[in-house]
């Protein structure tokens, strides 16, 4: 007489579709968390073409003048008189430069204005933000 098994024996298998969401999950994951580091304090302006290095700096200061010849620093609006009070005690403590982010369209002489508030404030470095070409 033949005896059979109970159960057949059954080969595991790995399930690939398990494995990609968790995968697609901590991608997703780590491109959000590196986006939030990244800390961007200025307005969004149309920045000319150029080459400049990057800069090694944590929190700078932002100087943004947009096109309809408006100013701010680190968001927050400023005028010609106030710019260098607000650079002052932005700039107390640390070094003393700042990042003008100066749209294409906005006036040079606006741009030239704010930057000479800046100097009084005790700015003594200017690093001019530009867009890589690319």
């Amino acid at each position: 007489m033949k005896l059979r098994r109970a159960r057949a024996v059954r080969r595991g298998r790995v399930e690939i579709v398990p494995m990609i969401d968790v995968m697609l999950f901590l991608l997703v994951t780590f491109i959000l968390a590196s986006l939030s580091l990244q800390s961007l304090n200025s307005l969004p302006v149309n920045l000319p073409q150029g080459r400049a290095a990057n800069m090694e700096r944590a929190t700078p200061v932002t100087l943004t003048v947009t096109g309809d010849s408006r100013l701010f620093v680190d968001k927050t609006p400023a005028t010609l008189k106030t710019l260098a009070p607000m650079l002052k005690g932005l700039l107390r403590g640390r070094e003393p430069s700042i990042i003008v982010a100066a749209d294409r369209a906005a006036p040079e002489g606006t741009v030239v204005e704010a930057m000479l508030q800046a100097r009084q404030a005790g700015v003594r470095h200017f690093l001019i933000a530009v867009q890589h070409d690319g």
